[in-house]
Order: C-alpha cells, then structure tokens, then sequence
C-alpha cells in the first residue's frame, strides 16, 4: 500500500534531510517547514526509519483539511478511514499540538480526534467498544494556521535515539543534529576529522557511522514493527542489507576532551555503536590539539555557557579555539554555538554561518572552510 509519508525535522535541517531522501532514492519531495514529505509503501517505512540520520520521526499522513471549529475537526477525522490501518484491537494513542490556529486547546483537540478516530473504527468493525490491548497507534493532530494535519508515528521512540548512547554530558548534542553537522561539512573519509571538545563522543560516533555507511537505526527497534500490517520479512530483509552495506573505506577519526570521565563515557558509546576502532580518543586539553596532517577537519560543540558566572569562561575558550585552530595546516573548523559573538573572540569571520537549533535553543553553526587543492585530490 503506498502512503504519504512526513519525515519531521528540527527546523534548519529539512534541506539535510531531502538531501538523504534523494540519496536513498525518494523523489517529488515536499520541502516545508519542519517537514519533508512523500510517497512511499510498508518497505520505505522501514528503510527510512532504519537509515535516516537527521530526521526527527516518521509519519503516515492520513488527512489533511481545514477546521475552525471543533465540530469540522470531528467531521474531518472521522471521515478518515482509520479501520485500514489500525487493527481493532489497536491501542489508539492521541498526542497534538496548535499553533496561530482558532483551535487553540490542545486538550479538547485531543480529545476530539480520539471520539472521531472511534467512530470511525465502529463504522469499520460493526462493534461499540474496543480493548486497545494490541499494538500502540500514536496519532499526531497538528494545527497549523487552522490547517488540520492528522498523522500516525511509524518511529516509536525518537529517531535520535540510536542505542548507543545510554550516558552524556551535561546538555548533550542530539545524535541527529551531530549527524547533520557532519553532513553539512561535506567531509568524507580521505581526510581526519577531529572533535577537540568531544564530550560524550557524538559527533565523531555519527561522522564514523556516516563515513563507514553504518545505518544509525539498525540496532533499534520501531513501533511500527509491532503493527500486523507490517511485514516482519521486510524489516528482517532491510536490516541484512544495512549490514551488507559497510564500507571497508579507511576512516581517522580523533576525540579528545579534558574531562577523563566523558573520554570514557564517549569511548563505551562508541563500543556500543560498533565504531570504536575507528576512533582514536584522548584526554587531552583542547589547547593541546595538534596535528602534523594538512587538511583536516574540526567539528565541534563547545560549551554555551548559559549561566551566569560562565560566560567568562566560554570567551577564554572561544579565545583559545582560535589560537589553536591557526597553527592548523590549512584546516577547515566548523563550530556550533548559541554564542554571537564567537567570532569575534575566535578571532575570524566564517566563510559560512547557518542558524540551526539545538533543542529549542537558537544556535549557530559557523563555517571556516579550506578546500583540498585539485591536485592534491588526484594524487
């Protein structure tokens, strides 16, 4: 059966994430806001809930219509025919959400959908009442400017959540952000890549499972599986090709940070992610990094220093991120940051500088970008 499928993005990544659609092989996508969709059947919604790697979640969508008043939303859900998707003894799970919409209750909205989405079921299965002791159904109801989007989550737990990372620093990068960064840089493989301030070890877990085409989701489990719908031969078979997949490509990856607990912390992450021989972790200061290899590339989350008192702090290091990234042979360093003036105190303007968010919080990931000399590529 083919559906229309929304993979959500954090807001910033939906290019990113169109551009890994297009590389699995989706076409006629639909770019919005927080959202690329398009057409796909039971064996797409495995392969891009196992391979995605910025995507927030994966969605079916069922309906879309306008709705000012709770009577049209009634209507407008009950028309769906839930019956095709969910069996009848589904767990039917409501979550939503509004925003500049008449249909301001989130609650009320909620509450709605699951009297309409039950409706709907009687109409189907010719009964009054339902268990929902199967499997779990989770129904998104967004409102956006009085548009109505209703939509079942295939993914489950957050796509982010790979299962590697059971232990992070204190406010640790999201895994699909650290994945978009990597991407956004455009490294590959032929070069090192390092992470001076490596925390809990997400960024350079992420750039090895891209640079050894590692399907980040391959050893986690999604709630659509559960689904009797789905075939289980279809996620068997799309998890024996992932694996199937890794590349033999050398990859150097370094990880360093002060903090001699994250060091071990981000070296059991990357144990558990399969990538650990492809990292080289030490505990070390950032200002001591160094590197004799040309054209390298840094990726990296230093501190925000949100609360008072380190501000002070966070100026030193941007200071001194500067210092050591200029005795770097010609160098590219990509730096993520809520800091504005980061380049100021890191002492050069970036050659590129895109907004993005980590969490709900505003960042921005500056850009200082040297390429490899053509001649040097062919040699």
């Amino acid at each position: 059966m083919t559906y229309t499928l929304i993979a959500t993005t954090t807001f910033g990544l939906e290019a990113v994430t169109a551009k890994e659609l297009k590389a699995l092989g989706y076409e006629d996508l639909i770019v919005e806001n927080g959202r690329v969709m398009f057409e796909g059947d039971e064996m797409d919604i495995a392969i891009c809930n196992i391979w995605l790697r910025t995507a927030e979640r994966l969605f079916i969508k069922m309906a879309e219509f306008n709705a000012l008043s709770f009577e049209e939303l009634f209507q407008g859900t009950k028309a769906v025919e839930w019956g095709n998707l969910i069996p009848e003894e589904g767990k039917m799970h409501i979550v939503g959400k509004s925003v500049k919409s008449q249909l301001h209750s989130v609650p009320d909205c909620q509450s709605i959908v699951k009297k309409a989405v039950v409706e709907s079921m009687k109409k189907k299965y010719d009964k009054e009442w339902f268990t929902e002791e199967g499997p779990v159904y989770k129904i998104e109801v967004s409102v956006l400017r009085d548009v109505v989007t209703l939509s079942i989550d295939t993914s489950g737990v957050g796509l982010h959540k790979r299962g590697y990372r059971e232990y992070a620093g204190e406010a640790p990068l999201k895994e699909t952000l650290a994945a978009a960064l990597v991407l956004i840089s455009k490294w590959d493989s032929t070069r090192v890549l390092a992470d001076p301030l490596c925390g809990s070890g997400t960024i350079a877990i992420e750039a090895a499972l891209i640079a050894k085409n590692m399907a980040p989701g391959v050893n986690r489990e999604f709630v659509s599986e559960t689904w009797p719908s789905m075939d289980k031969d279809v996620w068997e078979q799309v998890r024996v090709g992932a694996k199937r997949t890794i590349n033999p490509n050398p990859v150097e990856i370094l990880a360093s940070d002060i903090d001699g607990r994250l060091i071990k912390t981000a070296i059991d992450n990357a144990e558990k992610a399969g990538v650990k021989e492809y990292i080289k972790f030490q505990k070390i200061p950032m200002q001591e990094f160094a590197s004799r290899q040309k054209y390298g590339v840094i990726i990296t989350n230093p501190p925000y220093g949100e609360r008072l008192g380190e501000i002070e702090e966070v100026k030193r290091l941007h200071i001194d991120l500067g210092v050591m990234y200029s005795s770097l042979n010609e160098w590219s360093c990509f730096v993520i940051t809520a800091n504005r003036d980061f380049q100021k105190d890191f002492g050069k303007k970036a050659d590129k500088n895109r907004k993005l968010y980590n969490g709900r919080l505003l960042c921005y990931y500056y850009q200082y970008i040297k390429e490899i000399p053509r001649k040097k590529k062919e040699d």
